[in-house]
């Protein structure tokens, strides 16, 4: 294996996880403009830096967000949408 092939090593494994999650706020409402969508983008990096995980792609648009994340596989996916939802 190679490091080029993005794989991620650890100290008993090697991954290459990748998830997509979308949030869309309630009811679909275009709140994710301007100054929210700065601050947003902000607080998921910081958090995403605090647990040690890699941001693919963010994209926020007005109704919704798509999220690119890549994590070790010790995280389930439900646990980093309740992280970076809460």
């Amino acid at each position: 294996m190679c490091v080029a092939d993005g794989y991620k090593h650890a100290n008993t494994t090697v991954y290459l996880l990748n998830y997509h999650f979308v949030f869309i706020p309630k009811r679909r409402r275009k709140v994710l403009v301007g100054p929210v969508e700065t601050r947003l983008k902000e607080v998921l990096a910081e958090k995403c830096v605090e647990m040690k995980w890699e941001i693919l792609a963010p994209l926020v648009m007005p109704d919704h967000v798509h999220l690119f994340v890549s994590c070790p596989p010790k995280w389930s996916p439900s646990d980093i949408a309740k992280i970076l939802k809460g």
